[in-house]
């Protein structure tokens, strides 16, 4: 069986960073650290270098802060629902670090990529 070593760069670029940071959604809920996506669209134009340096670091380093896994849960009833007996009738909402975010869909990506570069998946 052929054995397939994944090239995986640590280093995260400058432009995937602000690609990443322009595909958050606006209007969405403040995450734990308290910034919202769309200051963190506007100020993402004076520290993307260092957030790529910072990124960069931790991907090489191994380092995963404390801040960075944690999270709130809230659940929510949906509306309309006749019954709140069922799970169904509610929904979850986390509410993470901003940078977190950039981070997971920055991993996600490179996921995507390896899944499709070395057909791990069979797509019908």
């Amino acid at each position: 069986m052929e054995q397939r070593v994944f090239n995986i760069s640590p280093i995260i670029l400058v432009e995937k960073i602000n690609k990443l940071i322009r595909s958050l959604l606006n209007r969405k809920v403040l995450g734990l650290n308290g910034i919202l996506n769309e200051i963190l669209k506007v100020i993402a134009l004076v520290i993307v270098k260092d957030l790529a340096k910072i990124i960069s670091y931790y991907f090489i380093s191994g380092i995963i802060l404390k801040s960075f896994k944690e999270f709130i849960m809230v659940v929510l009833r949906k509306k309309g629902k006749k019954d709140y007996f069922f799970l169904g009738s509610y929904k979850r909402i986390a509410l993470k670090n901003t940078l977190v975010k950039v981070l997971e869909k920055h991993v996600v990506n490179i996921i995507f990529k390896a899944v499709e570069e070395y057909r791990l998946f069979l797509w019908n």
